[in-house]
């Protein structure tokens, strides 16, 4: 077995909770309708939120998530706080949480 497969199970059921405003559950509860709102009208904040999913993502040597639901949290930390300028992030951000990885230069084209 391709020792990505639950990297890529993390990152599917994420992808299926974000498109439901629901990650983070009940984190974004009642912000739903600004997630559709903002989502339509401009989209970095979508890069952001899933850099820090991946960011805080940790994998075993077998490739194992480890933390699936603190990564989710984090995430959806941060779209609260995108949403609703009141919220704090507990605890904050840390600055590796927030970085945006390029894909790699040898295999993007491919």
């Amino acid at each position: 077995m391709n020792n990505l497969v639950y990297l890529s199970g993390a990152v599917r059921q994420f992808s299926l909770w974000f498109a439901n405003a629901s990650i983070g559950h009940p984190l974004l509860s009642g912000y739903e309708e600004s997630f559709y709102e903002t989502f339509r009208e401009e989209n970095s904040w979508v890069e952001q939120t899933y850099a820090i999913f991946m960011n805080n993502l940790k994998l075993d040597e077998s490739g194992n998530v480890l933390n699936y639901k603190e990564a989710e949290r984090r995430a959806a930390q941060y779209v609260r706080r995108y949403l609703d300028s009141s919220y704090v992030v507990e605890p904050a951000f840390e600055s590796w949480e927030c970085e945006l990885h390029p894909v790699s230069k040898e295999n993007y084209c491919k």
